[in-house]
Order: structure tokens, then sequence, then C-alpha cells
């Protein structure tokens, strides 16, 4: 059985994480909001909510991120469009805004 949790984050000012809201229009663009069975916050002014710590369960920096658990396992997604595609087999861009979906989410690597 197939469960899926979409994390996303209030930023401590209390306005909501614009990558964030960007993915949530996405799913409901698309229609897979509907295969969602959870939708967590992560609140920066509350170390304590629940999207707070499983970010800090799953060791994940960047929001959003999807929990997903198949089968007893579970995978972590923080690449929108890699969560799409794996899980529910969906295109919603062209190569070019995968890779820069990718950047954004590592910002760790850089353009040759």
């Amino acid at each position: 059985m197939l469960h899926v949790t979409f994390v996303k984050k209030i930023l401590a000012s209390g306005a909501p994480c614009p990558k964030c809201a960007d993915v949530e229009e996405r799913l409901q663009r698309s229609g897979l909001i509907h295969k969602i069975d959870r939708i967590i916050v992560a609140d920066e002014r509350d170390t304590e909510s629940e999207g707070m710590r499983m970010a800090r369960k799953y060791d994940v920096a960047l929001a959003p991120f999807f929990i997903v658990t198949k089968d007893s396992k579970t995978n972590i997604y923080t690449v929108y469009l890699k969560f799409i595609r794996e899980i529910f087999g969906a295109k919603d861009s062209t190569e070019t805004e995968e890779a820069e979906d990718i950047l954004r989410s590592n910002p760790n690597l850089d353009l040759i």
C-alpha cells in the first residue's frame, strides 16, 4: 500500500515558503493533490511542529519534501519532478525545468 505525505514549510516570518506554495499549486493543477494522503507543516517558529520533527527524523534540510511509504519501505523525495515521475509516472515539465528543479533543491551543485 502506498502512503504519501507532503511536508511544506512556514517561514520564521509566518509567510508560506514560496517553493512549497509553488509545488502545492502544481499538485493542484496536475490533479495529483488527491493522491497525497497527508499534508503536514514544518513551522520554523516551532521546532516541535510535526513537519520540523519529520525533517529531523529523515535528515531533510529543504522544503518541500515528500515521505513515501510503500510495502513498509520509506523513501524521501526533495525534488518534486523526480517524485511525481517515480511515484505517479507523471510528467509535469520539460527536461530544462527538471534540471532547474534539481539545482534549486541542491544548492551545492553548479552548472558546468
